[in-house]
């Protein structure tokens, strides 16, 4: 059975279990980003939030915040130890405008390094393993640096077999950027495309499924960008032309403002506890559930 790398170790594909497949535990953008909302760097509150995760039946996280992003894979193992529940952590970036400047100054194969040995000897000087890695692009625009990040990406996937999570501004630029990736010869049935209920154009949807990736719907009960109703209409869609085992759903509560512990909502116990239930409420029965929540996560990130 292949394995999936957390923050504290291998573990079996089948003991993933119950997944959030992306989310935010501990954050720090860089100044550019004006709005501290984001900013997630109070450990006690983010424990609190992963413990009510866990509360309602969650076992795993996968964890989105990238090197540009204020990654700290040493809070994300201490958080693993003191919840019990599995982490997964990332490595690669978010978009253009938070790079550091040595993103233009290093070649490609230099940032390729830099991927594979997040991945296979630790982040950050330390022994602490990303499991998958992430590329983003702007909107309606893919940037020369996240293209060259991407390419990256790409020759780091072939090296190890992790998956790639993709960023995509406001659900825009998927099929270009997996032109990318598979221009370059990453797996694309180990990508997943996040972001895409912003997007809510099930045609498009449809022709990401069709290339092999996994359709993610990350922004539930987040009714800034579209409503619930439209969600599950948008996965009804996918499922209504075979494609259950390419949906991933999580919420993406990387805000304080999302989250219970820090004084927001809906939280990470609302798709447990209010999305599903309305799934099922609407006719998606509970083993498409498990496969969404359970099966695909962990053949997503499966690579050794």
């Amino acid at each position: 059975m292949k394995k999936i790398r957390t923050v504290l170790g291998d573990i079996p594909q089948d003991k993933l279990g119950f997944t959030y497949s992306h989310e935010h535990l501990w954050c720090c953008p860089p100044p550019q980003q004006k709005d501290r909302d984001f900013e997630l760097t109070d450990y006690e509150k983010s424990l609190k939030e992963l413990l009510n995760f866990k509360e309602v039946g969650g076992n795993s996280l996968i964890e989105g915040s990238t090197i540009d992003y204020g990654r700290n894979g040493q809070k994300l193992e201490k958080m693993a130890k003191d919840s019990g529940i599995n982490i997964v952590a990332t490595t690669g970036f978010n978009k253009h405008v938070y790079y550091p400047d040595w993103v233009e100054q290093k070649s490609i194969d230099e940032i390729t390094e830099m991927l594979i040995k997040d991945l296979t000897i630790g982040m950050d000087n330390t022994t602490i393993k990303a499991g998958y890695i992430k590329v983003g692009s702007w909107l309606q625009l893919i940037h020369p640096l996240e293209e060259k990040t991407t390419i990256a990406a790409a020759h780091a996937q072939k090296v190890t077999g992790a998956a790639i999570w993709m960023h995509t501004e406001s659900g825009t630029m998927g099929n270009e950027m997996l032109d990318i990736l598979e221009r370059e010869g990453a797996d694309l049935t180990k990508v997943a495309v996040g972001h895409s209920d912003r997007n809510p154009d099930p045609y498009y949807h449809l022709q990401l499924a069709k290339r092999g990736v996994y359709v993610q719907f990350d922004g539930c009960g987040k009714i800034k960008y579209t409503t619930d109703f439209v969600r599950v209409k948008l996965i009804k869609n996918l499922l209504a032309h075979g494609y259950e085992k390419q949906i991933l759903i999580s919420g993406d509560m990387g805000r304080q403002s999302y989250l219970e512990a820090y004084g927001g909502g809906p939280g990470f116990k609302y798709i447990k506890t209010k999305f599903i239930p309305r799934l099922i409420d609407e006719g998606i029965n509970k083993n498409t559930i498990q496969t969404i929540f359970v099966e695909n996560p962990a053949r997503w990130l499966a690579q050794f």
